[in-house]
């Protein structure tokens, strides 16, 4: 009997005809992410300007537009400036070193099985542990400083990179293990050739977890202790904007931390991601 798939394919073809025709503005905006979220924080913004309106008390939910008036004279006359800047040196510097410690963990705990018991015991007695609730004991050992911040923003980040890489290391195929050990790589070439990609995404999970924690650490810590020394950051400008009941400028500094959120995930994330699992095919 021949075979009648090719009548069948042409008959299809002159049935349902393929016809191309151009995206519309609706559909190109929709199938941009960019776009799609630019729009989302627009509809955000008219809702916090709209309520803020309707609900007519400053001194409890000012409008937009007050507070970024208030955001602007701030950055005017160098005060949010400073403190934003103060802030973000201090986050920068217990985020590295949180990142280091976790690297020797994780390594550890991929060479010995010791080490992995080592980690898994830490991590489930200290992860669980809120960071800011070390801070007085912090204060005790390393005094009013900004050493006592970055031990409690180590704390921040330390377990959950190091918890999240180990886990992404542990679910490499033994495939992938097989093909890195055929080629014949080096310790180093292995490890930097296939572990690492492959367990990339849980990496890049672990680092923006542990960069959200410590945003939230370092805040905590200079609006309830203080202990920033003296100079101040974000948290200690917003904590004295509230003593001097200027909510817009309490706003300004809350807008600011967000902006900043923002900045982090799409600029620097989201590109260490296009370029990293998007582009090996790992993500979609």
């Amino acid at each position: 009997m021949p075979d009648q798939r090719p009548e069948v394919f042409r008959t299809a073809s002159a049935t349902f005809p393929v016809v191309e025709r151009p995206l519309g503005t609706w559909e190109r905006l929709y199938g941009n992410g960019t776009a799609r979220k630019a729009i989302l924080l627009l509809v955000l913004a008219a809702a916090w300007e709209i309520f803020a309106r309707w609900r007519n008390a400053p001194l409890l939910f000012p409008t937009l537009t007050e507070t970024l008036a208030a955001l602007q004279h701030s950055v005017a006359v160098g005060e949010l400036t400073q403190a934003a800047s103060y802030t973000i040196t201090l986050l920068l510097k217990g985020y590295a070193a949180g990142l280091l410690f976790a690297a020797v963990l994780t390594a550890l705990a991929s060479a010995t099985r010791v080490g992995a018991d080592l980690l898994e015991t830490l991590t489930a007695m200290f992860n669980p542990l809120p960071s800011i609730a070390l801070l007085p004991l912090a204060l005790i050992w390393f005094g009013l400083g900004n050493g006592s911040v970055i031990f409690v923003l180590i704390h921040a980040v330390l377990w959950t990179v190091a918890l999240n890489t180990h886990a992404g290391f542990r679910a490499v195929s033994p495939t992938l293990r097989m093909v890195g050990q055929n080629y014949g790589l080096s310790r180093v070439g292995y490890i930097t050739r296939i572990l690492v990609p492959a367990a990339f995404p849980s990496i890049l999970t672990g680092l923006k977890t542990g960069w959200a924690f410590a945003w939230r650490t370092l805040i905590a810590a200079e609006l309830v202790f203080g202990a920033s020394s003296g100079s101040g950051g974000l948290g200690m400008y917003i904590s004295q904007k509230k003593n001097a009941l200027q909510i817009p400028d309490v706003y300004a500094g809350l807008l600011t931390i967000i902006i900043f959120g923002l900045l982090v995930e799409n600029l620097i994330f989201k590109t260490i991601e296009s370029r990293t699992v998007r582009r090996w095919g790992m993500q979609v």
